[in-house]
């Protein structure tokens, strides 16, 4: 593999287990209850934004990076709660759970009986890996319209919690300086953005300490050794993944902690009020949050660019010394991995890499961009 295309491979930690992805397809590999990993693969699908050949241009292509990997997260994320929840892949009561290297494929619960058809039962897991032919719907069940319904209310809620936290919060605590003395706009917007780094850095931080976030901020670390294997041209094995580091110039922690930086450098000279200052404070805490989130995605395009070039030149020496604070960052959201997840993180990869292998060469329309491992 011509190591250009190194970068265009990524992912993130689901429940249990990792999500991969390059350019053309993706996987997501869990350890389920009964201790097999169930492993399931798709080819990437475009969507219309993700069409927008604009949208690819540099300092632009972070915003789109930011919205596919949302997408294609929450995804990624749902299938690998069904696979803790699915009856097919739960241990007998009182049977002694062993983790097991077997690998299961995961065959999603499908409406009709002409998709479950379509479903390859000649494995000798058929009875775990082959949905019920039913066609009647079991009361219990969630239609797929609904589980898609329920997956975009939740990103609408934690975009806006997210809004609530990183922006409205950090602003109206700069706006209640003034009872400090603090009269300089200029002032107030480099103490909101202080405000946001100490959010931001307390909140990873103290979810941490959930035993839950814990395994997927171990499950995290592996999936970093696996692409660190990757990209130092090491075998996809298990004993060469424990070697590397669990830190990469390319996490979306360093992509975060990028934003950020650049948000204080930028953001602290923005005027402040551009449409005046009011006495109300909710007024001027509401025209911040808008004019930050109308300057966001160049910031992130920024970001983006930048952390494109860690990853190209992630073995200079500026490199390491330029992106310290994002790499040191990781140290609290990655932990570890125990053998046992760095093997779902290499099941996820390494089917990822064969499916991109089995698949005809066809031309590019335009380069693809870095994926944030």
């Amino acid at each position: 593999m011509p190591k250009g295309e190194y970068l265009q491979y990524g992912g993130q930690a689901v429940i249990e287990g990792v999500m991969m992805r390059s350019p053309k397809h993706w996987a997501v590999a869990c350890r389920a209850p009964n201790g097999k990993i169930v492993l399931h693969t798709e080819p990437m699908e475009k969507t219309w934004i993700g069409k927008q050949r604009w949208l690819k241009a540099p300092f632009l292509r972070g915003s789109l990076g930011i919205l596919d990997a949302l997408f294609l997260g929450n995804r990624a994320l749902r299938i690998s709660s069904e696979i803790q929840m699915d009856p097919r892949y739960i241990a007998e009561e009182g049977a002694e759970v062993e983790k097991s290297s077997e690998v299961i494929e995961y065959a999603e619960r499908l409406p009709n009986t002409e998709q479950i058809d379509q479903v390859d039962s000649s494995t000798e897991h058929e009875s775990l890996a082959q949905p019920s032919k039913s066609t009647a719907p079991k009361k219990d069940e969630i239609s797929p319209q609904k589980m898609r319904n329920a997956i975009i209310a939740t990103m609408i809620v934690g975009l806006a919690l997210g809004v609530l936290l990183f922006s409205a919060l950090p602003n109206y605590i700069a706006e209640l300086s003034v009872k400090i003395g603090v009269q300089s706009s200029t002032l107030k917007n480099f103490i909101a953005e202080c405000v946001k780094i100490v959010i931001f850095l307390a909140y990873i931080g103290l979810i941490g300490l959930m035993k839950d976030i814990r395994e997927i901020y171990k499950y995290h670390g592996a999936e970093h050794k696996a692409i660190n294997a990757l990209e130092n041209d090491e075998p996809l094995t298990l004993d060469h993944c424990k070697r590397q580091t669990r830190l990469h110039p390319r996490c979306g922690t360093s992509f975060a902690i990028i934003v950020i930086i650049l948000s204080l450098a930028f953001f602290t000279f923005v005027p402040r009020y551009p449409l005046g200052e009011s006495a109300f404070l909710g007024f001027n805490v509401a025209v911040r949050v808008l004019v930050e989130l109308a300057l966001i995605p160049f910031v992130a395009g920024t970001a983006y660019e930048l952390l494109r070039i860690a990853g190209k030149f992630r073995d200079q020496r500026w490199v390491n010394i330029a992106f310290a604070p994002g790499l040191g960052t990781q140290y609290l959201t990655t932990r570890e991995p125990e053998d046992d997840q760095i093997e779902v993180a290499l099941v996820s990869l390494r089917a990822v890499i064969d499916r991109d292998r089995d698949e005809p060469e066809v031309p590019e329309e335009e380069p693809e961009a870095a994926e944030i491992a």
